[in-house]
């Protein structure tokens, strides 16, 4: 699991614009997320499937699983739009 987290990791973070050389999540509102573009949305949520995954998983990558898991988020950001990111996830993703 660790490699794959790692790989995770490193994709997010090459692809994140030049001008971000780090991205907190606690600060990311629900709003600015799902304004943020689908390419940046895609490689967040990649992250977070990372996250929240048990330690010990096997090394697979979800697509369903990440998308319904963006599917609550969304919903959870519609109806609370000023909390940020991680809270979102937080209370819709298991760890």
């Amino acid at each position: 699991m660790r490699p794959l987290l790692v790989v995770l990791i490193a994709s997010a973070a090459l692809a994140l614009p030049a001008r971000a050389e780090r991205l907190d999540l606690a600060t990311v509102k629900c709003s600015e997320f799902f304004d943020s573009g689908a390419d940046n949305i895609a490689r967040t949520m990649m992250w977070l499937e990372g996250y929240y995954s048990e330690e010990n998983a096997s090394p697979i990558i979800d697509f369903d699983k990440m998308k319904a898991d963006e599917a609550k988020i969304k919903d959870y950001c519609a109806a609370n739009p000023n909390d940020s990111l991680i809270t979102s996830a937080e209370k819709s993703m298991s760890k």
